[in-house]
C-alpha cells in the first residue's frame, strides 16, 4: 500500500464512472493521475495554478 491510499482521489462529474479519466487529490497542492494506471504516479499542481486552470475551463477559454 502506498502513502497516497489514504487519500481522497476524485474523478470530473463529467467523467460518469468511466475509467477513462483523470482522478485529483487535494491535500495541499493538487495531486493529478490517470485513473487507468494510478500506479504509475501522478503529478504536483500548486493549488494557485489549480484554481486559474479551472477558471480558464469553466469560462470557455481554449488557447
Amino acid at each position: 500500500m502506498s502513502s497516497l491510499d489514504p487519500l481522497e482521489w476524485r474523478t470530473s462529474s463529467y467523467s460518469a464512472n468511466s475509467a477513462n479519466c483523470v482522478e485529483v487529490a487535494m491535500p495541499a497542492d493538487v495531486l493529478v493521475r490517470d485513473s487507468k494506471a494510478p500506479e504509475d504516479g501522478y503529478l504536483v499542481v500548486p493549488s494557485g495554478s489549480w484554481a486559474q486552470f479551472l477558471t480558464r475551463m469553466t469560462s470557455g477559454f481554449h488557447g
